[in-house]
């Protein structure tokens, strides 16, 4: 007998094909072979139905959504309190409690630290205003001496020079007139001393006079000309000076003043970072005081980053400890994994041979191993743009992740990494010629079956289109009524072959009945691969299945067939030797 790969047993099972009973039938090998005795499980007859296009695959549970807990301290952390594993928690329950007097008392110092902070920071910001206040006070009397200097230069040219230049011109003016007037009267003397008329000693008088009015008016003269030319630029030169001298003072207090600025800010400024950074520092132990208490920040099961993989950010692998009280954490360590466990999902590993095949929204039918009598039906969510790699195990494996989106009762308890078989519904074949997979047989790329005919069975050619595991449908070779054999015939039981120039045209090696024993041998050693991966040795062998009418059950046996059809489902190549 074959072997058939069972994955799933659909409860919708045509009764056509599972009351067959068939009457003991004499079949020979020209007529001296020991008749061979049929029973229903040999036989099928070939009827038009219905049946769905499922693909069996494989996988494990995983929760749509979860969050990871991590040790958020930067300093060293003990457990003081956990909460087992396993148990279901609410948002908002506390998970890990750590210890937190070493962290208290950094507390305590970094509040002396901000206080210590805040009077530095308070003492600059006032040394920065009185700095303001004297530069202010400073510039304001500079101004007031620039001012003065200013009207002084202005005073003098618009009154001390006016002044001193009528005085010298007056002095001028009078020294001359006076001179006149002297020298006439001298002549007048003059006269009046060669007469007798006065005193030679009058006489002298008047011309000393004249000669000190003549002095007069040169000495007003000179002045005049010494204040033009000397004075008058030496008291300019000199008011500009002042002025000068006021406004560069000024700019010498003003400079001052802002380089003692600009220190009194940058210590304001030093004095202010110190102070944030000790704020800082502060709040930062404070945060560190409240991840002491870890809660769950969704509803959950607790899993220990112990369990699962060290690549995954666990502590060593399933050989490390599982976190208890006293354990230390390394800062940032994942510590609890908190799967929602309401919402599950299943990721499915599907050969790349059959993705194409796959799309989003497909109905999926998914049995836990945990509870293999539980459907859970879900559909098809996404498939992995990228195929996996069946490692060094099966380097030339390549499977695709597709995820599976189930409505599940939160009370069927269901956990991640649980591992699941499925059933991909395809499509629906409808009202169709079809036979068990078990039925077909290929040699190359020629399939053909085995119908009753007279005295025995003869191979016939047939085409092939969609299929299941269990069914496929045959679209030209055989019609409804038509009995097949399910089982690869003894070397008797073959009455007529196909045409041996068919498999030569196709480069195949015609079927031969070996006569030692009777039995066919089979000339495919190993069927192909089930889509999901099942060791086809540990496939339960029972009776032929009809067509199924309703959802689930088994998918294809075989690798993948030509295009426009799905796997055949057939026992790969048979003949005999």
């Amino acid at each position: 007998m074959p072997r058939f790969t069972f994955t799933f047993i659909s409860s919708h099972l045509l009764a056509s094909s599972s009351i067959i009973t068939l009457a003991a039938l004499p079949f020979g090998c020209s007529g001296n072979a020991e008749p061979s005795s049929l029973t229903a499980r040999d036989m099928h007859t070939v009827e038009k139905s219905s049946f769905d296009m499922v693909l069996p695959v494989s996988g494990e549970l995983a929760a749509q959504k979860q969050v990871e807990i991590r040790n958020k301290l930067e300093t060293r952390a003990v457990i003081t309190e956990i909460v087992l594993e396993g148990t279901r928690v609410t948002k908002g329950e506390v998970v890990v409690r750590l210890a937190q007097e070493e962290i208290t008392e950094k507390v305590k110092d970094a509040k002396d630290k901000v206080n210590t902070a805040n009077s530095a920071a308070v003492a600059a910001e006032q040394a920065l205003a009185i700095k303001q206040g004297e530069k202010q006070s400073e510039l304001d009397k500079a101004d007031v001496t620039v001012k003065i200097a200013a009207l002084a230069l202005e005073g003098w040219m618009r009154g001390e020079v006016v002044n001193k230049r009528q005085q010298l011109q007056l002095g001028k003016e009078t020294a001359g007139i006076n001179l006149d007037r002297l020298n006439g009267r001298f002549e007048e003397s003059a006269k009046l001393v060669e007469k007798g008329y006065i005193a030679k000693d009058e006489f002298e008088k008047d011309r000393i006079a004249m000669i000190e009015a003549d002095a007069k008016v040169k000495q007003a003269a000179l002045d005049q000309e010494v204040y033009e030319k000397y004075q008058y630029f030496q008291d300019e030169a000199k008011k500009n000076s002042d002025l000068e001298q006021a406004r560069a003072e000024r700019s010498r207090v003003e400079e001052k003043f802002n380089a003692e600025l600009v220190k009194a800010k940058a210590d304001l400024e030093s004095a202010s970072f110190q102070l944030q950074s000790a704020k800082d520092r502060l709040l930062s132990l404070e945060t560190q005081v409240v991840n002491t208490t870890l809660t769950s920040p969704i509803d959950g099961l607790v899993v220990y980053a112990t369990s699962i993989d060290s690549s995954n950010g666990g502590r060593g692998g399933g050989d490390a400890q599982p976190p208890q009280v006293g354990t230390e954490l390394k800062p940032n360590e994942l510590v609890i994994l908190l799967p929602d466990t309401s919402n599950m999902v299943a990721n499915l590993k599907v050969s790349e041979a059959l993705s194409g095949r796959i799309k989003s929204g497909q109905r999926v039918t998914v049995f836990s191993d945990a509870m293999p009598n539980q459907p859970i039906i879900g559909s098809v969510t996404s498939v992995s743009v990228l195929a996996a790699s069946g490692g060094w195990r099966d380097p030339n494996r390549r499977e695709y992740t597709v995820k599976s989106g189930l409505e599940a009762d939160p009370a069927l308890g269901l956990k991640p990494a649980m591992r699941c078989k499925a059933e991909i519904l395809l499509g629906r074949v409808e009202d169709t010629i079809n036979v068990p997979v078990q039925a077909i047989f290929r040699q190359g790329p020629v399939a053909f079956v085995y119908v009753v005919a007279s005295g025995g069975f003869e191979q016939k050619q047939v085409e092939l289109g969609r299929s299941s595991e269990l069914q496929i449908e045959v679209t030209k070779g055989v019609s409804a009524g038509d009995q097949v054999l399910l089982r690869e015939p003894k070397a008797f039981e073959v009455v007529s072959k196909l045409d041996a120039s068919l498999f030569e045209a196709t480069n195949a090696t015609p079927p031969s009945f070996g006569a030692s024993n009777g039995t066919p041998r089979s000339t495919s050693a190993t069927p192909s691969e089930s889509p999901r991966g099942d060791d086809a040795n540990s496939a339960p062998k029972g009776p032929p299945r009809g067509p199924r009418s309703g959802g689930g059950g088994g998918g294809s046996r075989n690798s993948t067939p030509a295009s426009g059809e799905a796997s055949t489902g057939d026992r790969g190549k048979r003949d005999t030797n």
